[in-house]
């Protein structure tokens, strides 16, 4: 009897425990249930917070040109992935698909404005300053993005009267995409405390050229972003040419040919479909320009890489938002044809002792940046082993700056040499040959294949008297002629 109380009062207790775990489960269920509901509204707080925050510091650093895109890369961690076209029916307005591929797109996206209309000269421009060689490389693509019909049907037969060679040739595609294909763009985010009406003009402008990217894309190798009031160089797409062969092996996302807003930024056709995913989903977040600054960011290039003097030039008088002025120019832009050096691939070393990330590769490049070193001595070099050998026609050597003027190579010579020796890290080549000597911090020779009989595996810059000054070199230029046989 007493085994079996004590069985009974030990299911009892075993019931009751039972019964409690089970409340315990359910009170914790509950509660975490609604910690989660406060974490979700603690995270759309903290969130909120952060993007007032974020917009506090973008608008601070990009005031001082010095926008921090890597603060954003968790956020767009999986831009990658934004590969494919985006589903769009385009119209075409004037022009055919692309019978083949081109080297060269460029696009223009252009509305109705309130004064002045600079679309047709844009295109002139593009034509009139290419070659029949270069003209066979490109195509333009002109967007006319107003949801006025009548305007448009206009600027069609304007563009379809002046350029029917161009149109028939393949070489001018005008297109036009839907209104009902637009995002919202009434009631926006208003960033930056711009008026409604601003808001909707640049976020409009944002999905504009997210179209027009998106036709692009595989219509050439590369493609350079024009606005449509825009006046080129000569011979444009040769001097593109020369900058693309120029970085190969290099890392870069855009190289810029023009130091004003979104004009004469060039891009690889196959980061364009990320590019116009990019700009949808930022939309109204902020300007094109901006916009463009941290896709090149978030893509691991941190430093503008631009090329002077600038290819194209702005040359409207009147903005294409409220007919406002914009008297904008880029005083780098040249319009006559120039030419840009080869500087064929090469190794640089130098025993100066270098300041800071002036390293020795800053200037061989047509890139706004320079080498700089500390007050160097007799017998110092700055020394350029190329991989291949070379026939030179022309050198041009640039030392000092406008604001230090002092820094340049006092005394100094230029030699060409052959017969290289030692392994990749090491080599050098073991004669030389004089050239000349600097004067005003400078020099410069023509015909170098006429004065050099071999075959040309090096180039150094020789300190031929020491000096207290520091030394900025600022470009080295190097133009080859045909090259030698192996």
């Amino acid at each position: 009897v007493t085994l079996l109380y004590a069985f009974l009062h030990m299911r009892q207790n075993l019931k009751y425990f039972d019964k409690m775990r089970c409340l315990r489960k359910r009170s914790a269920v509950s509660f975490l249930g609604v910690l989660v509901i406060c974490l979700l509204f603690m995270n759309l707080y903290i969130e909120d917070g952060y993007v007032l925050e974020g917009d506090k510091q973008l608008i601070r650093e990009t005031a001082t040109h010095q926008l921090n895109p890597e603060r954003y890369v968790h956020t767009f961690k999986d831009l990658s992935n934004f590969s494919g076209s985006i589903n769009i029916s385009y119209r075409y307005l004037a022009g055919t698909p692309l019978p083949r591929k081109r080297y060269l797109t460029i696009g223009l996206s252009s509305v109705k404005r309130k004064k002045g209309n600079y679309l047709l000269e844009t295109i002139k421009s593009i034509f009139e300053q290419s070659s029949y060689e270069e003209l066979k490389e490109i195509a333009v693509v002109v967007q006319l993005a107003d949801f006025d019909s009548a305007w448009c049907e206009g600027m069609v037969q304007d563009i379809s009267q002046k350029f029917a060679h161009h149109i028939i040739a393949g070489r001018l595609i005008v297109i036009h995409v839907p209104e009902e294909y637009y995002p919202v763009l009434e009631g926006l985010k208003r960033n930056y405390n711009d008026p409604e009406d601003r808001v909707k003009f640049r976020s409009k402008q944002n999905v504009d050229y997210a179209f027009l990217l998106n036709f692009c894309a595989n219509l050439s190798d590369y493609y350079v972003m024009l606005e449509d009031d825009v006046r080129c160089s000569k011979n444009f797409l040769t001097a593109v040419k020369k900058v693309i062969t120029s970085q190969e092996g290099s890392y870069w996302v855009t190289l810029e040919f023009s130091k004003l807003g979104y004009i004469g930024k060039l891009y690889h056709s196959h980061d364009l479909p990320r590019l116009a995913h990019f700009l949808l989903m930022f939309y109204q977040e902020m300007p094109c320009d901006w916009l463009l600054i941290h896709f090149r960011g978030l893509l691991a290039q941190k430093e503008v890489i631009r090329f002077k003097p600038s290819l194209f030039q702005h040359m409207g008088y009147y903005s294409s938002y409220k007919g406002a002025e914009n008297k904008l120019k880029d005083d780098d832009f040249e319009e006559e044809s120039f030419d840009i050096p080869d500087n064929p691939p090469a190794n640089l070393h130098t025993n100066m002792n270098v300041f800071e990330n002036y390293e020795a590769s800053k200037a061989y490049s047509s890139i706004d940046e320079y080498f700089w070193g500390k007050a160097p001595s007799t017998g110092d070099f700055y020394g350029i082993v190329f991989e291949k050998p070379i026939k030179i026609s022309k050198i041009k050597v640039v030392t000092g700056t406008e604001d230090r003027q002092n820094d340049i190579l006092h005394h100094g010579a230029l030699e060409v040499g052959e017969k290289i020796v030692g392994n990749k890290k090491g080599r050098q080549c073991t004669t030389y040959l004089r050239l000349g000597e600097f004067k005003n911090g400078n020099f410069e020779i023509t015909d170098v294949e006429h004065k050099v009989l071999f075959d040309i595996n090096c180039m150094r810059i020789l300190v031929t008297k020491s000096q207290k000054e520091w030394l900025i070199i600022r470009s080295i230029s190097v133009w080859t002629s045909q090259t030698p046989n192996q």
